[in-house]
């Protein structure tokens, strides 16, 4: 089995898995969002941001933050994996494999962050 010191569950079953469950987090929060506005279609401001100051919408919202990073990077990483190879860039690859992976996970990080600060700040 070969892995690779940048993917996040080190083996393609385990970014399987986590790209499956994350998705699940994921869509279980986008029917979260769409029965709130389902079932009031007259919100207003002051009544969505009752939903998220309640602690179990911050958590749930940070565990979709987390999922939706997790999620991101398997698949950034699969494709750069996949597509920035020898065969079709060149001598290098890796090179580019590398600060593209640098990016996607700089990026990532930088999104995490500001999604917690986001439903946690004031």
């Amino acid at each position: 089995m070969v892995t690779n010191v940048t993917s996040l569950g080190r083996s393609g079953l385990y970014d399987w898995l986590i790209q499956r469950f994350t998705a699940l987090i994921l869509g279980a929060f986008m029917f979260c969002i769409l029965g709130s506005f389902i079932l009031n279609p007259d919100m207003s401001y002051l009544q969505w941001r009752a939903i998220f100051d309640s602690n179990i919408m911050r958590i749930f919202s940070i565990f979709t933050v987390f999922s939706l990073c997790a999620h991101a990077w398997v698949g950034m990483w699969t494709i750069s994996t996949d597509y920035l190879t020898v065969a079709l860039i060149g001598k290098n690859a890796n090179s580019i494999r590398l600060i593209f992976q640098a990016f996607c996970a700089i990026l990532t990080g930088v999104y995490l962050i500001w999604g917690v600060q986001i439903l946690w700040g004031s």
